[in-house]
């Protein structure tokens, strides 16, 4: 029998490692900018179009390569970061494997072009499918510039894969953040089909934070820093009441690289234990440096995950170090039985002594003493008099009404209760009994039977339904707002929500736009109530990020359906017998009443027969 075990060919072993490092365009972003760092520079450019899907192009001002290094790294495991083993334990660089170069070559046309100070001139090389084409002399300034065109170019199935350019653009967003909060002292420049989505300066930590996600985040932020023989930890943490619904703003960085790791994330939301609302998250940008050989990075091809020797003690320092931060900045409260704040004096008159208050007493003061010309002081007279002028006043309000039927014309405003779950005209008259189970579910008569609807699944088809309508026929509803709403948004969220404007204005939301990072919310739909405002913008641009529903929905139904499902009546509210009623009548109104908007049943039947059959 022949031998069957050969080795691949290093163009197809280049693509299979092209598929664990490289899944999408912002894989190329990040493994690009983690070479710019390692490379020393101190500005760094990144160029994209059509969301890298066309073009990824980063440019640093770094050491750059020799000839000889340029055309080497494109090779599989060549890097210069280690050379033995045990190197892979004192790391303090981000590549280390070698795949990156030779794993992007292997599946886009790259261009690269590098040169060294000590060079007159730079080198540049052509790639295609790990197939060497073009090396040349050609000018060009220190540093290095790598060229990603037409990713996924020979592989049409993974490209099919990749989806739309807005969610393919928040990936890459998304990277560059963490890339760029890890090193504030390098210069970032962000910039998408022409388009300058962001220009970071040299700064800080916190001014890295507020330059990346807007000036309001200032004041939200609570400065944490621990220093142990373990760890030392500093960043900030979220104020509670600035929580969101989403986990946006959440960032772990070990030796300056992002990772995720859900063990220290509950540690952080134990921090947070009592202080937070409900499904609410906080939101953290915390660094910790510890000592590259207590952690292990080298278990997952894009470095996200680590492993640590003794998580039990970072759990601890973590927690306790912002548990005190919150309680140092009067965030979270104080336990402290002999302690009452309102008794804390002023700074400002810590050093002053207290003045004692002067106090007159009229001791011939009587409230229940009749006024008489003989009797009481001038004092006791004058405040007498004032007490009946006073109590005059509302007297005269009824001069001239002392026949009680002058009353019967008087009209008094009506105490209109407002923001019902249905209106009164969509209430029908109809004698059906309706029962609400368990809060859960309504029970109604049917001929043959019985019809047990899900409250919360009917009322998402319902909305989704009438908002849907409204967006075609541009009638949407709107009821304007005394106070407007404002939302502080990063820049990345305020052209999502300019994308999305025109739908969302077609189903009620009026806005005016208050600055570069604000937002005004003028008017809202007639079923949203001035509470839910915010919440539902806040879950429809987390959705619109994730791409929640799929990609294949049009902008009006993904719209349709992240309102239906944040402003559907939940289960466990009870509901009158009118809503019950009104429910009912509306979900067998709508097209599709069987199913939600996300094909799950809205409710099942049981027949006489079946019930019968139960009591046999």
């Amino acid at each position: 029998m022949a031998d069957i075990i050969q080795l691949l060919p290093d163009h197809v072993a280049n693509q299979i490692a092209a598929g664990e490092v490289v899944q999408r365009p912002a894989s190329v972003v990040k493994e690009l900018l983690e070479n710019a760092i390692d490379a020393a520079a101190d500005h760094i450019q990144l160029i994209i179009k059509d969301a890298g899907k066309t073009l990824v192009q980063v440019v640093d001002n770094g050491t750059g390569m020799s000839t000889t290094d340029a055309r080497i790294s494109f090779e599989r495991h060549a890097t210069s970061k280690i050379r033995v083993a045990e190197d892979l334990f004192h790391l303090h660089t981000k590549g280390f494997r070698g795949e990156a170069l030779a794993s992007i070559a292997a599946i886009a046309q790259v261009e690269m072009t590098t040169r060294r100070e000590e060079d007159e001139v730079a080198t540049r090389i052509k790639i295609e499918g790990s197939d060497f084409i073009d090396q040349d002399v050609v000018a060009a300034p220190v540093g290095t510039s790598v060229l990603v065109k037409n990713l996924f170019y020979n592989i049409p199935a993974r490209r099919n894969f990749l989806k739309s350019d807005n969610v393919e653009l928040r990936h890459i967003i998304d990277e560059f953040h963490r890339v760029a909060l890890a090193h504030p002292a390098i210069r970032f420049d962000l910039f998408s089909n022409g388009s300058e989505l962001f220009k970071l300066p040299s700064s800080n930590i916190r001014q890295r934070i507020v330059n990346i996600l807007g000036g309001k985040t200032n004041e939200k932020l609570v400065p944490v820093e621990e220093e142990t023989e373990v760890v030392h930890v500093k960043g900030f943490v979220g104020k509670p009441e600035f929580a969101r619904k989403t986990r946006g703003e959440q960032f772990f960085f070990v030796n300056d690289r992002f990772v995720k790791n859900s063990y220290l994330h509950h540690a952080v939301t134990a921090a947070f234990e009592g202080l937070l609302k409900d499904k609410t998250h906080p939101s953290y940008f915390l660094f910790l440096e510890i000592d590259p050989e207590s952690i292990d990075i080298n278990i997952h091809p894009t470095k996200t995950e680590v492993k640590f020797d003794d998580e039990h003690s970072l759990y601890a320092i973590l927690r306790s170090a912002i548990k005190h931060s919150l309680g140092q900045f009067n965030v979270a409260p104080v336990l402290d039985f002999d302690r009452d704040a309102n008794l804390d004096t002023p700074y400002d008159y810590r050093s002053q002594q207290a003045n004692m208050p002067a106090i007159e007493v009229d001791a011939d003061f009587n409230p229940f003493r009749e006024e008489s010309a003989q009797s009481g002081s001038r004092a006791g007279r004058e405040s007498y008099r004032s007490t009946s002028k006073s109590s005059g006043s509302w007297e005269s309000l009824y001069v001239g009404a002392k026949n009680p039927d002058d009353f019967a014309t008087i009209e008094l405003e009506s105490e209109e209760v407002s923001g019902q779950l249905f209106d009164e005209k969509e209430i029908s008259s109809q004698n059906t009994v309706t029962y609400q189970l368990n809060r859960k579910y309504i029970v109604s008569t049917i001929k043959s039977g019985m019809v047990i609807i899900d409250q919360h699944r009917a009322h998402q088809r319902i909305l989704y339904e009438e908002f849907l309508k409204n967006m075609t026929l541009k009638k949407g509803i709107s009821q304007q707002l005394l106070f407007p709403l404002e939302l502080n948004l990063s820049s990345t969220e305020l052209s999502l929500l300019n994308e999305l404007k025109e739908s969302l204005e077609n189903t009620g939301f009026a806005f005016s736009a208050s600055g570069s990072d604000r937002l005004q919310v003028t008017g809202i739909p007639a079923n949203v109530g001035e509470s839910e405002a915010g919440m539902v913008l806040e879950q429809l641009l987390s959705d619109f990020q994730n791409e929640i529903p799929d990609a294949a929905y049009s902008q009006a139904d993904k719209l349709a359906k992240t309102l239906c499902k944040t402003l559907a009546v939940r289960s466990g509210e009870p509901m009158n017998d009118a809503e019950q009623q009104s429910l009912v009548n509306n979900l067998f109104a709508t097209k599709e009443p069987s199913v939600t908007p996300f094909n799950r049943p809205t409710f099942i039947t049981m027949t006489v027969e079946e019930i019968d059959k139960k009591f046999i």
